[in-house]
């Protein structure tokens, strides 16, 4: 199969264009011209994020390139997700060595292309350049009115809640790299993170978030991230985080301390939020499923609480 020098990069990107599926009506123009234009946005504003991922430190040998392509969009969608923004086009830049074939390219593209698709949205520009192996995406999303989450609203005495369940990605990184194929669950979850921007909107629209962010580095940044932009401290119960169902198995198996994996590794990209107690009601109105981990609190900096074990909550390890 020819490769990125044969083919050179305008015959890529004609070759690309039929993979980016159009699906809104709001995109006005799309791929092919020299910028997007995206009409349809009720309030008038834009939210954006921009995001890379390299082929060095996020493909692992056994990924394949469709995975990369969902991977290098869904970490963008994730950062719409935290804001509670409806995703509404993405843009990607691909800088891949020459030497790299043209179906794996493709096959890259396919890849976004699909988690456009979950996303409700479409690739509506971009660019491919030959490169050290970089794919940079843009994701571009509406608030429809609402008011956006930041991670600098958490109050003393507000619930810290999540979504979704913890330390399945790194359970699957483990399994994957120990060729544990048997659990496929955990490996599913780390080689195709989903953004979460169905269960955003529904928190963005309940009214009762004071802050938010996804767990894309892990669960303790999340927590010190939010605590730092708030000047708030948490106290997060160890017993009521929802640990993924093989993670424990795993973690055993490949003699990994439960705890750090859990708390301190990332590409889970679930939401970590704090929320007022006397709102809870407007969350369960919204049907959105999520676990409360524990409470704000007045000090400076997370602490993770079993029994009669509390421990600062430190930085992620990947």
């Amino acid at each position: 199969m020819a490769t990125l020098k044969e083919v050179g990069e305008r015959a890529l990107i004609q070759h690309m264009r039929p993979i980016f599926r159009s699906r809104s009506d709001r995109t006005l123009v799309g791929p092919g011209d020299d910028a997007a234009v995206i009409g349809g946005l009720s309030d008038g504003k834009i939210v954006a994020t921009t995001d890379a991922v390299s082929v060095e430190r996020h493909k692992t040998a056994r990924m394949s390139w469709e995975r990369f392509g969902w991977t290098a969009a869904a970490v963008n969608f994730s950062d719409l997700a935290a804001m509670g923004a409806r995703p509404v086009g993405l843009l990607s830049s691909m800088c891949m060595p020459d030497g790299m074939e043209e179906g794996d390219l493709l096959d890259i593209a396919s890849g976004m292309d699909q988690c456009c698709e979950f996303c409700e949205t479409e690739v509506v520009g971009g660019d491919t350049k030959p490169g050290p192996g970089i794919v940079t995406a843009t994701a571009l999303g509406s608030l429809e009115g609402r008011a956006p989450m930041v991670r600098s609203g958490a109050r003393p005495g507000d619930i810290v809640a999540v979504t979704g369940r913890l330390g399945s990605a790194a359970a699957g990184f483990l399994a994957s790299e120990k060729g544990m194929d048997e659990y496929e669950d955990s490996i599913f979850s780390f080689m195709v993170p989903v953004p979460r921007w169905e269960e955003g909107i529904k928190l963005s629209a309940s009214g009762a978030v004071s802050s938010c962010m996804d767990l894309s580095d892990g669960l303790g940044n999340a927590c010190r991230t939010i605590c730092e932009r708030s000047h708030v401290g948490m106290d997060i119960e160890w017993e009521f985080l929802p640990v993924g169902e093989e993670v424990e198995e795993i973690c055993g198996l490949c003699r990994r301390d439960l705890k750090e994996t859990v708390v301190r590794w990332g590409g889970d990209y679930e939401l970590l939020f704090t929320f007022d107690k006397a709102k809870i009601q407007n969350l369960y109105d919204s049907g959105l499923a999520f676990s409360i981990i524990g409470v704000v609190t007045n000090e400076s900096s997370p602490h993770l609480c079993d029994g009669d074990q509390r421990s600062e909550m430190q930085d992620g390890l990947y």
